[in-house]
């Protein structure tokens, strides 16, 4: 690498911490990755998506970054992986060594390089024997062939850390499908939804909280099973997840509970949205393949409140869930509050 794309690479560093530090994202080399493409501005998607974000929750969470990584620079590493290595593994300790090691090496190799190209010229200068002449080509000979098996042994220790930094994405594949993705339905989590809704409380922004439950659960899966109760969970999912435009999120909560976050909406237009989601869920149809039936009696009961710039996100969720209770105890298939 040169002084120049060094001092570069350092500059960029120098912006990307802080703004890691700002959003409370950890410094590991994936979150690193992303926010040191952002502030190069090499990837214009991936400082769209950063920017809209900024712009819709006024913070860019933890789960965001994650996300961003693996839609915008896992396939990266694939596409360039000599770029993303020099990315990635400018903060592996143990490949710096390597690359100072080979670095002393090409050090000591020019210092011999010079030592006998000067032996050399003393050819004409002061008239060397041709035994001397000979004995200044085989060091040179002995010393090349040194150089050449730490350069070899140097190209090794890349395509090693290649390897590591391929099986690393996988880990990391593996680990974000568990830490924050549902694996029934697709949808963010439990843990991500703490995580989002905590992001979104610190912004001081204003931005409303809808809980979604589906009606009558435990009798489909007492009817039908629970594969069709799977299958019913996987629409409803598909339904709420069509929803999520403008920076709204959405999660699976528990069971057949679902959570949606809704940046920069007040309470009256998110109860809108989740008007528009229950009038959705009316029209769902499930076919249970095992009897052939078609099950398109299905609706959800939606609890809305606002979050009132201060309190925190359990709070909120606390007043939500009691909106939530008050939809079914009325009757279900309802948003609370009602309209204003």
């Amino acid at each position: 690498m040169s002084k120049d794309s060094f001092a570069q690479s350092a500059s960029y560093l120098k912006q990307a911490v802080p703004l890691m530090i700002k959003y409370q994202i950890p410094t590991t080399p994936p979150h690193y990755a992303v926010w040191y493409h952002y502030v190069a501005a090499t990837i214009p998607p991936l400082n769209h998506a950063i920017e809209e974000t900024l712009r819709q929750q006024g913070t860019c969470s933890l789960v965001t970054s994650e996300r961003l990584y693996y839609q915008f620079l896992a396939s990266q590493q694939e596409k360039d992986l000599e770029s993303a290595k020099q990315n990635l593994t400018s903060v592996a300790n143990e490949f710096a060594h390597s690359v100072q090691d080979a670095l002393a090496d090409t050090g000591l190799f020019q210092d011999m390089l010079d030592r006998n190209f000067g032996k050399l010229g003393q050819i004409d200068e002061e008239g060397l024997s041709l035994e001397e002449t000979m004995g200044v080509l085989r060091e040179l000979v002995r010393e090349s062939r040194d150089i050449r098996m730490a350069t070899l042994h140097f190209r090794s220790q890349i395509s090693n850390a290649e390897k590591e930094i391929r099986d690393l994405r996988q880990a990391l594949d593996e680990t974000r499908r568990q830490a924050n993705e549902d694996p029934l339905t697709g949808l963010l989590n439990r843990r991500a939804f703490e995580i989002e809704l905590e992001a979104l409380s610190r912004t001081g922004k204003p931005f409303s909280l809808i809980l979604a439950d589906i009606d009558r659960f435990k009798a489909f899966n007492d009817e039908y099973g629970h594969l069709l109760g799977d299958q019913v969970l996987r629409a409803f999912a598909r339904r709420l997840r069509d929803a999520a435009k403008e920076g709204v999120q959405v999660f699976r909560f528990g069971g057949e509970e679902f959570a949606i976050l809704v940046p920069g909406k007040n309470l009256q237009l998110s109860r809108q949205l989740a008007e528009s989601l229950r009038r959705a869920t009316e029209k769902l149809s499930v076919l249970d393949r095992k009897s052939g039936r078609r099950v398109d009696s299905i609706t959800a009961s939606f609890g809305v409140a606002e979050h009132n710039g201060r309190e925190h996100g359990d709070d909120l969720v606390e007043r939500t869930d009691q909106q939530l209770y008050k939809a079914k105890e009325l009757g279900r298939n309802r948003v609370m509050p009602m309209a204003i």
